[in-house]
């Protein structure tokens, strides 16, 4: 993996990017310390999912409508006196 400073990498960023493209990681340091790391996409999305599931997309999804059947009585009385 290379390691580029950040002046550096503002530089040639267009490099840095194709490099990312072709699978090579490149870390970026500023003052000798990483701070970022240009990865490919793949990689990327593995620990950042580009499409997060969520609950209502899957429940729109169902072929037929969610039926469901609610018991109206309460759970107990209520008292305002």
């Amino acid at each position: 993996m290379e390691t580029v400073q950040i002046r550096e990498a503002k530089a040639s960023f267009s490099a840095l990017v194709a490099a990312a493209e072709k699978g090579q990681p490149t870390l970026v340091s500023r003052h000798g310390k990483p701070c970022a790391l240009i990865v490919p996409v793949a990689d990327g999305a593995r620990l950042y999912p580009l499409e997060m599931p969520n609950l209502a997309n899957y429940l729109l999804a169902m072929p037929e409508p969610l039926r469901t059947e609610r018991d109206a009585t309460p759970l107990r009385g209520v008292d305002f006196a």
